[in-house]
Parts: structure tokens; sequence; C-alpha cells
């Protein structure tokens, strides 16, 4: 006799695993088809400092610029630390000028608060806080201050819907922290004044390095603001009251790794092939659509951003109806089936799923990897 269609959906385990598991929200997803014997190793053993080092170094930054499409006079370097070394570049060289508007609404942006409050211990900061699955409310930003924020907060799940709230005629600087939105959202790009992100979130290339971005607004604030605190080596950016150029041309301050290089040229040069970041962000779209098909037919499942306008399209993070030890075990149980790795929400994030949406992940993969989901929540939820 056949068993309830309920119960065989509970017991049946799914027959097609995603072809690739890895949905981790950094370092991520390499770009499909990607075959480290493909990179171009020209560099690798040479000086950064050689006409071959300057040259792929300065490609990194002349195609960044290039691809994202970035207005005239914004400058892009390659500078160390991952996205955190770029933040606290503009954080440490920039504030102090006028008082800073701090945004936080999430683990990341939090850390930002503490490095201005505790560590630069500026007095004059406001800060405009949410939990997380919420965004502060933005009407209440002074931009006659500088103004610091995530662009999308990757341990929550949540993005600012887009730059309508940021005036083009603010004294203060914006500071962005977009690293898990450069390449697949929309960023208005003349309404920020640094951006930063690293190689390891959409492209899926490797850590250590960061990127940060200029606008003119930011390069003459450096050319004419020195900050009353002493200034780390990996942090100058100016020398004699001017902005050293060679920064933004692949002149770094420390030594790169060449391989890394080589690995983000690689994805740069797979974003072009894809018809640039338009496309990356279709795919990231597409992805997300996935998980919100999932959701929309799973009442047990439930997107940590409360507003769908405000959800972001990459770190994708999520709660279910579970007590955290058994959302834990899900998280387990799909690793030890091989499906899932690397989907546990951050640390200090409420309890459930991240999965990375960003464009280096397959949509087939994702559909492939919400009936293991499913089969998952059967197993751990009696």
């Amino acid at each position: 006799m056949p068993l309830p269609p309920s119960i065989e959906t509970r017991m049946s385990k799914p027959s097609t695993p995603p072809r690739i598991p890895n949905f981790s929200s950094g370092p991520c997803a390499k770009r499909p088809g990607y075959d480290v014997a493909q990179l171009d190793l020209s560099a690798l053993g040479r000086s950064h400092r050689s006409s071959l080092g300057k040259k792929l170094l300065g490609a990194a930054c002349s195609e960044t610029a290039r691809i994202l499409g970035l207005p005239e006079g914004y400058r892009v370097g390659v500078v160390p630390a991952s996205d955190t070394g770029a933040v606290e570049m503009a954080l440490w060289s920039l504030l102090g000028a006028r008082g800073v508007d701090m945004l936080a609404w999430e683990s990341f942006g939090s850390g930002w608060v503490t490095d201005v409050v505790k560590q630069l211990k500026l007095k004059d900061v406001t800060r405009h806080e949410a939990g997380y699955g919420d965004l502060p409310d933005l009407s209440k930003v002074n931009f006659d201050n500088d103004v610091v924020f995530t662009w999308n907060g990757t341990t929550s799940g949540v993005r600012v819907p887009n730059g309508d709230w940021i005036p083009a005629d603010r004294k203060g600087l914006t500071i962005c922290d977009a690293t898990s939105a450069v390449f697949a959202m929309e960023l208005p790009w003349e309404k920020l004044d640094v951006i930063t992100y690293s190689w390891q979130k959409v492209l899926g290339g490797e850590g250590a390095h960061g990127m940060l971005i200029l606008s003119p607004r930011a390069v003459e604030r450096l050319e004419s603001y020195s900050p009353p605190w002493p200034l780390p080596k990996i942090f100058r950016m100016t020398s004699g009251g001017k902005l050293t150029e060679g920064l933004f041309k692949g002149e770094t301050i420390n030594t790169p790794s060449m391989l890394c290089v080589a690995d983000y040229l690689d994805a740069l040069k797979w974003t072009d092939s894809l018809g640039g970041v338009k496309a990356l962000i279709a795919r990231s779209t597409a992805n997300l659509k996935v998980i919100e098909d999932f959701v929309a037919a799973n009442p047990w499942i439930h997107f940590l951003a409360r507003s769908k306008e405000t959800r972001s399209n990459t770190s994708v993070c999520l709660t279910l109806d579970l007590p955290e030890d058994k959302v834990k075990a899900l998280v387990k149980l799909l690793e030890s089936e091989g499906v899932a790795y690397d989907i546990g929400a951050y640390k200090d994030a409420p309890a459930g799923i991240r999965i990375w949406c960003g464009a280096t992940v397959e949509t087939s993969d994702l559909q492939a990897l919400m009936p293991w989901l499913k089969w998952a929540y059967e197993q751990v939820k009696a």
C-alpha cells in the first residue's frame, strides 16, 4: 500500500545534487568554468614593481573603472587587507573634518561604529541603527556630516533599496562599504564618494586584497585635511599634501599576490564576456528569484529582511521555524550530503541560513538545492 503523498515527500531524498555546492558568502564560488590553469601566470615570481607587475596591477584598476562605468575623475586602487582594509583606510584618513552619521543594521556596520567611536574616539557622531532584518530611518541622516554605511548588509541580507535618499548637493562625504553589492547591484556612483569592496565576493576572487574607489570630492578632502592622529603606512594615501596617484595606477602600498591579481583579471574578463555588470546583476536577480519562489511555497522558511525592496540578491539570509540546535543540524546534514557548504548564518546574526546568490552561482545549482533544503528540514524537525 503506497504511503500518503505527504509522508512520501517527507521521506524521499532528492536524487540530483547541485553540481557545485559552494554557497559561502565569502570567499564565494568561483565563476562557472573556472580553471586555475587558464590564468595568465606570467607575473608569478616577478616583482610587483616590475613593468609587468605594474601593468597587471594597473589593469586591475583601469579595467574595474571601465567595466563598472565609473564617472570621470573617480580613482580605483588595490589596497591591503580586503574590504576591511579599504574601509579602515577611508575612516582613518578622511574622518574628523566634520561630524559623522554612522548607519548600522548588522555586524559589519556595527563594527565601523565601534571603530569610529572607540578607536578614533570621534565625539560628534550620530548613530542610526536598526536590528537584523530592518533598515534605520534613512530620512533622518544628516548629509552636512560625513556618512558611513554599508550598501548591502552581508550578515543580515538587508540592503538599501536605492540611492534616492542621498542628496546630490550634500556637504559631507558618503563612505560606502559595498563589498557584497559591487557587480551585483545598481550603484549611483555620483552619490558615493568612497566605495570599498573585495575580490572574494561577487566575482568569486581570492582573499586578502581590497578595492578602494575615490570620487574627486574624496580626493579633495585628502589633499585639504590632515587627521590629528598618526596614520600607519598602509593607510597613507597622500605625500606632501597631494594624492599619491601611483596607488591608483597599480603601485600598491604593500606587496600583493600576483596570483590573486591574475585571478581577479580573469574574473573581470569573464564579466566582460557576459556583457558587463548588467549581466551579473541579472544573474544575481535570477538566483534570488529561485529562493523567493521557494519561500513563497513553504511556510516554514522566511527572509530575514522584512521588506522585499530591501532584500539582498547576494547574501540571502533566511530564518526557519526551528530551534537553533536544529538549524545547525540542518546545516550539518546538508554539508554531510555534499549539497550545500558554508550556509550557516553569521555568528552574530539570528539563527538561520545564508545562501550566496551572487553571479558566480549557477541558477541551476540553486534550483537543485531547494528540494534538498526541504528534505533536510523534514529530517531534523521531528
